[in-house]
């Protein structure tokens, strides 16, 4: 299934590709198609956050804390046997993550905007590229760590039962490797 998706995203790339490189001539200058946009960094650019977007969005290679842990307590209260307060908590820690990942990652495209202004000054000026690709390391670092506080969080407002339960239910996913690696 995989294998099928990433031939299909690689379909959908040279789809998107061809009529640039079919209708591109001898006769366009470089300039003229940096003009236009289409430069290979600019194209690998694009699709570099496209693959980290459609990664973050299903799952895909995420690392164990970036799993949707909370959203899959909450598919399965009922089997967990969630009570009100639970879920109201619940739906509380994923929805203040949820608002500090949109913060976070607008902070991140406007870095990564910042740091591609000043890769292209001649000449490039290291201390502010260094301290720029710090900044952005930061900010994925501290979305990192918030993501996984969020996640302790959830599994904090779970019972012993419940986590035994969720844990059955993460190994009948074949999930378990990426939670609860430690006894609670």
């Amino acid at each position: 299934m995989m294998t099928r998706a990433m031939a299909r995203l690689l379909l959908i790339a040279i789809l998107i590709m061809m009529p640039k490189i079919l209708f591109a001539t001898d006769e366009v200058k470089p300039a003229g198609r940096e003009k236009m946009g289409f430069d290979h960094e600019s194209v690998s650019r694009e699709l570099r956050d496209f693959w980290d977007r459609w990664r973050k969005n299903f799952g895909v290679g995420a690392a164990r804390e970036e799993r949707p842990l909370i959203s899959l307590m909450l598919r399965n209260r009922e089997r967990l046997g969630l009570s009100a307060d639970q879920i109201k908590n619940l739906e509380r820690i994923r929805n203040d993550f949820t608002k500090e990942s949109i913060k976070s990652d607008a902070d991140l495209r406007i870095a990564e905007m910042d740091l591609d202004s000043l890769l292209e000054a001649q000449p490039v000026e290291m201390t502010q590229v260094e301290a720029k690709i710090r900044e952005i390391e930061r900010i994925r670092g501290d979305l990192r760590i918030a993501r996984v506080q969020a996640i302790e969080k959830g599994k904090e407002q779970l019972s012993a039962d419940q986590r035994r339960q969720f844990r059955e239910l993460l190994a009948d996913q074949n999930l378990t490797r990426f939670y609860f690696s430690t006894q609670r």
